[in-house]
């Protein structure tokens, strides 16, 4: 024993849990940034988000955030009713370079190396999307934020999200939402609905399921891409996810 060392009083480092992902692409919401506010950016929340990030990302987990824009604009909701679809769908992804400029402040705050890579190019403001050179970010311990949904409009960011997860060959996409996983309906409206703890891809789009849109299930279906459904808004709940605790929703082959 050491000189000086009282018996009985030695300190050992608490062993850090084991992450069952190596590499990760968290799906957030614009809702999710704007918390309670409805519209915009709630400051208070999203430095709530980033220091959950910091937390994740200290356990060596490589993430990639793909960030919707659905506080400031939704292409397909009654306010974009008399605009064309196209032009709609513009707008919204500018709304998510906004959102992507906004998380990548705060998660530089906790001191985390970020880059946003936008798929339409403003090079003032962020990077283009280039594959190699985003899995390179995230090799050096950076967080990649992926701005502008696909590039293209009629897709949403769910479908972003599942392509940009297959593109830098994530182990799995962490939706993040305002429930505690899926259910059959709306547990907001439904008292007794029935929460699925893991469910099948086919499933989900043979009952319709609004976990993500069709196009992006298909698109993890094909590719066996595991999606993990779970609350946001409880505390912590990104590190239990990705150190295997069961949480939320599992969708799967």
């Amino acid at each position: 024993m050491p000189s000086g060392q009282p018996a009985g009083r030695r300190r050992y480092k608490p062993l850090m849990p084991t992450p069952v992902f190596k590499r990760i692409l968290l799906k957030l919401s614009g809702e999710a940034l704007a918390a309670n506010q409805g519209f915009g950016v709630d400051p208070l929340r999203i430095h709530e988000i980033a220091a959950e990030l910091a937390d994740v990302h200290s356990l060596d987990i490589q993430i990639a955030i793909v960030v919707g824009g659905g506080n400031f604009f939704r292409g397909v909701a009654q306010q974009a009713r008399e605009m064309d679809r196209v032009s709609a769908d513009h707008m919204g992804m500018l709304a998510t370079v906004i959102n992507a400029l906004a998380l990548q402040d705060a998660l530089e705050k906790q001191g985390i190396h970020t880059r946003v890579q936008s798929a339409i190019e403003m090079n003032q403001v962020a990077e283009p999307f280039i594959r190699r050179r985003a899995i390179r970010h995230m090799e050096k311990g950076r967080i990649v934020i992926f701005a502008g949904g696909t590039g293209n409009p009629y897709f949403s960011t769910d479908t972003a999200a599942s392509l940009r997860a297959m593109e830098i060959k994530a182990d799995a996409i962490l939706k993040a939402t305002k429930v505690d996983g899926i259910y059959d309906a709306d547990p907001m409206l439904v008292k007794d609905a029935k929460k699925f703890t893991e469910i099948s891809y086919m499933e989900v789009l043979k009952q319709g399921l609004k976990v993500m849109d069709s196009t992006a299930i298909s698109l993890c279906k094909d590719n066996n891409l595991p999606i993990i459904i779970f609350n946001l808004n409880q505390r912590g709940n990104i590190r239990k996810v990705v150190i295997g605790e069961k949480i939320g929703s599992l969708v799967s082959a």
